[in-house]
């Protein structure tokens, strides 16, 4: 079959690869009609996360048949349709239970250290993912959510992951009806962080980046966008909250955080010092990179989200952080969030305890998913459409991938 490939930082191929086969009782095997691109992904190629496997199967987004059923599957027929949770989890295990299934403790085979996922590095399980024209998942009867009729795939592969992760992002900062909420990172992750702070109450909800389609979409959600390459977003936040702050911060952007290269933001990073620190930062959490003219890039600017997040939330306001960091960035203001007493949540997404919800929300037409995707590629022309995401190429914000059978 045909998949998308890591053969090592800066470099991602299709290839055939061998079919899937069912390894345990509690396994299925999947024909995929859907799958997506996140910034994960760009993790891997980019350097900025260690411990890829050459050969590893990407992707860990998925829609698809149910072709295969291992004999421990007992919730599921041959033909079923359905979407595939990105996180693998038990179900059995005491975390799996109060929904921390981002925290299992046996679906890693090499202990319950790490989040078991597809598409990820060793330490992650080396599971392979689902970018490709079949897989292999894992406690299928547990990672496995059947799916209406009428949600259609492009639907169905934004619950995979990402509606997920920012309506967890929602959650975990707290949010009340009339809260005053600013949403760090415009990419698909965050674009969800906004539609799930509207539909928990929020009051206002301030969206932050410099990538201009982006920006748009999170307008056309309601959102009070600030563009930090052209304005202070710390000074922008205090002005328009009557020198508050929101009382809730949600970081979407992670250790690929980039900083302004231009405007007053960038003007008090270098008077303050503060960009020899973020180059320092980036040394330290980048030991290893391969660009390739524009492409694999990594952000310039590992903390810099988390310290905005940090000065712009009200005294006694909540944080959230859902974009990805590793253990390799070390750096977080918390003398300065301490003295604010703010309170920090985080995390992997417990994909399993949120898709059933959001389910139920797409078919009550409370919001509809597809409003965040922007293309659908053919998974034969993957790498091109790797390269447009990771430039932020005007529009491409979410990327849909389709396997061709």
């Amino acid at each position: 079959m045909r998949a998308v490939v890591w053969r090592g930082i800066g470099d991602i191929a299709v290839e055939d690869v061998p079919d899937p086969k069912i390894q345990d009782p509690t396994d299925a095997i999947v024909r995929l009609t859907a799958s997506a691109i996140c910034g994960t992904d760009l993790h891997f190629i980019r350097g900025t996360l260690p411990g890829m496997k050459k050969g590893t199967v990407l992707g860990h987004e998925g829609v698809g048949i149910v072709e295969e059923l291992g004999a421990g599957v007992r919730n599921f027929h041959v033909g079923d349709r359905v979407v595939i949770c990105s996180t693998i989890a038990c179900g059995a295990c005491s975390y799996c239970r109060a929904g921390y299934y981002a925290q299992c403790d046996f679906a890693n085979p090499n202990g319950s250290g790490e989040t078991a996922f597809f598409g990820g590095p060793e330490p992650s399980g080396g599971f392979n993912g689902l970018q490709a024209e079949r897989a292999r998942v894992p406690f299928a009867n547990v990672g496995m959510v059947k799916l209406p009729d009428e949600i259609s795939d492009d639907q169905a592969i934004l619950l995979s992951d990402i509606f997920p992760t920012g309506y967890m992002a929602a959650d975990l900062a707290e949010i009340r009806d009339g809260n005053t909420v600013v949403v760090f990172g415009c990419g698909p992750v965050g674009q969800f962080a906004i539609a799930s702070a509207r539909l928990r109450g929020a009051g206002r909800i301030f969206a932050v980046d410099q990538v201009a389609s982006r920006l748009d979409m999170a307008r056309s959600q309601g959102a009070e966008v600030i563009d930090f390459s052209k304005e202070d977003p710390v000074e922008t936040l205090k002005q328009l909250t009557g020198g508050i702050g929101p009382d809730r911060a949600i970081d979407a952007v992670g250790m690929d955080a980039e900083r302004p290269h231009a405007g007053p933001a960038a003007k008090k990073l270098k008077k303050e010092g503060k960009d020899k620190e973020l180059d320092e930062e980036k040394k330290s959490a980048v030991p290893k990179e391969k660009p390739d003219g524009d492409n694999w890039h990594p952000g310039d600017a590992p903390s810099l989200a988390l310290q905005w997040a940090v000065e712009s939330l009200a005294k006694a306001g909540t944080l959230s952080i859902i974009g990805v960091y590793g253990d390799a960035n070390r750096t977080f203001p918390i003398g300065a969030a301490m003295n604010k007493n703010i309170t920090i949540k985080m995390g992997n997404c417990n994909h399993r305890k949120y898709l059933p919800k959001l389910i139920e929300l797409v078919l009550a037409r409370a919001i509809d998913p597809t409003q965040i995707l922007t293309q659908k590629e053919p998974l034969s022309d993957a790498i091109s459409a790797y390269k447009a995401f990771d430039t932020r190429q005007e529009s491409w914000i979410k990327v849909e991938l389709q396997p061709a059978h």
